[in-house]
């Protein structure tokens, strides 16, 4: 359904309190956003890249990232 099709007719208003206390909602735009791709692992070193990422208290995504970063930096 369009937006133009929502009837808000019997939604309040917000009060100024109401809209100060609001924050944006995503990600932030840093302009340095990263590409998504597809990539091809064995479930075995997913499953121990996903421990590792637990272990560090981070996203298992964010690991893999850093891994090839520093593997990539070391090859330069």
């Amino acid at each position: 359904m369009p937006d133009s099709q929502i009837d808000f007719s019997d939604s309040p208003e917000l009060s100024n309190e109401q809209l100060k206390r609001m924050r944006p909602v995503g990600r932030p735009v840093t302009g340095l956003a990263k590409q998504l791709i597809a990539i091809r692992l064995s479930p075995r070193l997913l499953s121990t890249l996903r421990k590792m990422a637990a272990k560090q208290g981070k996203p298992y995504q964010t690991l893999i990232h850093e891994l090839l970063e520093k593997a990539a930096a070391r090859a330069a």
